[in-house]
């Protein structure tokens, strides 16, 4: 091609910006003069990825934050669609986020554009109907886990199953007694990993719930317990520290970690994830979790029912089955999730089930993801 490769590309929230950092780096091996542009984050950005509006304007949780922040959101779609036509990059990449992607993807799709959307929606829990707006608006689907292309080649829609980075990224044995080393945390104490969500409306709802959870445990059962919380940002650790204050939970041996989620689930015993991407990690670390969630109640009344699964964490879904107790919305009150940890803590039979799930899954999704996604990507462009 006479002049550099341009592909637009909108990712939504961290887990997104992940995977498209991992796909920027290996299209980049390939294609050494490509420029990349649209929304992304900062490990996009650390790959010369140039954001055109900070990705935290799309990160919205459930339909009710969807709502507040519509005028908004549909205002950045409006100017990035125009500014994508007017350009007409060579390819454009939705990473996951759907509600903002896929209808971004049909008009420029419409417009002559090549489209891929990477990452499928989650077209096997609910809302199903999608997948004929989701044909209509792409070339080609990326899909992260093996359940997905079976269903997109019933409809005769391109898939190409490329695995999950994470997969990739976290070894296939994690050693607790390293990664403690590692973090000063002494070798034998009951160590509980809290992951309250990576975005500001996630701790809005779960902080209070986590911290009370570890008070419990403290005062009731663990003395000598030890909690471990990664915060993706400054701002969620002044939440939860603001949590911390209100619950009057200061005694309470917190470990705020700024990132380093996978080490804090590499040092515990057990975990408490609120659900998502992080669930995923936990499962890749093979350490036994309790997944908890709360959104707004429409939010959630709206997604049960439409719901075809009885799980919403990612490993109960990949299994097939409940390999790790889910706690959600009502249920989830700080007595039960601590009941919950200590009954996991206390069940090293169960540990070893667990873990013994999770290394088939781990193998299953190893698949070298950047590099499949990369040469899909090319594909394309060809």
């Amino acid at each position: 091609m006479g002049r550099a490769v341009r592909i637009a590309m909108v990712a939504g929230e961290p887990s997104g910006d992940l995977l498209a950092s991992h796909l920027i780096a290996a299209l980049k091996e390939r294609l050494p003069d490509a420029v990349f542009f649209g929304i992304g984050g900062p490990k996009m950005q650390g790959h010369g990825f140039d954001s055109w509006w900070p990705m935290e304007k799309l990160s919205v949780m459930g339909y009710w934050d969807a709502l507040k922040h519509y005028r908004e959101i549909a205002g950045i779609r409006r100017q990035l669609k125009k500014r994508l036509l007017d350009l007409k990059p060579d390819i454009f990449i939705g990473v996951d986020a759907p509600d903002f992607n896929l209808g971004l993807e049909g008009n420029l799709k419409a417009a002559g554009l090549r489209t891929i959307h990477y990452v499928s929606p989650s077209i096997w829990a609910w809302r199903g109907g999608r997948i004929k707006k989701i044909g209509r608006a792409v070339n080609r689907v990326l899909a992260l886990f093996p359940m997905e292309p079976p269903l997109y080649e019933k409809e005769r829609i391109p898939v190409t199953y490329v695995g999950h980075p994470l997969a990739d990224i976290i070894p296939m044995q994690t050693s607790k007694k390293a990664v403690r080393e590692k973090l000063a945390l002494p070798r034998d104490y009951p160590i509980f990993a809290m992951l309250p969500g990576s975005r500001h409306g996630e701790l809005e709802m779960m902080a209070d719930t986590f911290v009370q959870t570890a008070k419990i445990i403290f005062e009731r059962f663990l003395p000598n317990a030890i909690f471990v919380v990664p915060l993706a940002t400054r701002a969620t650790r002044l939440q939860f520290e603001a949590a911390i204050y209100r619950q009057q939970a200061t005694d309470v041996p917190f470990r705020l970690l700024f990132g380093h989620a996978q080490d804090a689930l590499g040092a515990a015993d057990v975990s408490l994830v609120a659900s998502g991407t992080a669930t995923l990690e936990a499962a890749l670390i093979k350490r036994p979790m309790v997944i908890t969630y709360k959104i707004a109640k429409l939010s959630y009344w709206l997604m049960k029912r439409m719901a075809y699964q009885p799980y919403v964490g990612l490993p109960n879904v990949l299994a097939g089955r409940y390999v790790v107790p889910e706690i959600l919305q009502d249920e989830a009150t700080p007595e039960n999730l601590a009941e919950a940890l200590i009954k996991l803590y206390e069940d090293k039979e169960n540990a070893e089930a667990v873990e013994e799930a999770f290394t088939d899954m781990h193998w299953q999704l190893r698949q070298n993801t950047a590099e499949k996604a990369a040469n899909a990507v090319i594909e394309c462009l060809n």
